[in-house]
């Protein structure tokens, strides 16, 4: 029987688009797209002045999801997959264990990892924090689990 993961698409840290109002309530450093007239936005600015684990800023169109996800020493992603997308993960901040199908990848500050779809994943901070960008085309809403080890 699939998980719920795999029912839903899988691959949680892409489900902050679907929460914008709840994880950005009060907080300046989730504003979501860039302001009118600014043309880049600053993750590593936004990863600093987060002040929970998890989705630090979020982004939607309608053609993609991008995510800055922030963990402390020992938190993550629990082991999911998706069947819908390719995710593409850029290292901010720290640095955290990506596992694809089994084989650890260690994802530091300007390194980039492409995840393929249906492969089988898990994320975890080594630091603290570590701090990274999903993104991927837009696809149908998930539901969100953290990894507590």
């Amino acid at each position: 029987m699939p998980s719920t993961e795999d029912e839903l698409g899988g691959d949680p840290p892409c489900w902050a688009h679907l929460f914008n109002d709840e994880i950005c309530a009060g907080a300046a450093a989730c504003q979501g797209a860039p302001a009118a007239g600014e043309a880049v936005v600053d993750l590593a600015a936004r990863a600093r002045a987060a002040t929970a684990q998890g989705v630090a800023w979020a982004f939607r169109s309608d053609d993609l999801d991008a995510n800055l996800l922030v963990f402390p020493r020992g938190e993550g992603v629990t082991l999911h997959s998706n069947t819908e997308v390719d995710v593409l993960l850029i290292g901010v901040g720290g640095h955290g264990i990506v596992e694809i199908e089994g084989t650890e990848h260690e994802l530091r500050v300007g390194q980039l990892l492409i995840v393929p779809k249906r492969a089988h994943r898990a994320i975890r901070s080594l630091s603290d924090p570590f701090t990274y960008v999903s993104i991927h085309r837009r696809r149908t809403g998930l539901w969100p689990t953290i990894d507590h080890r």
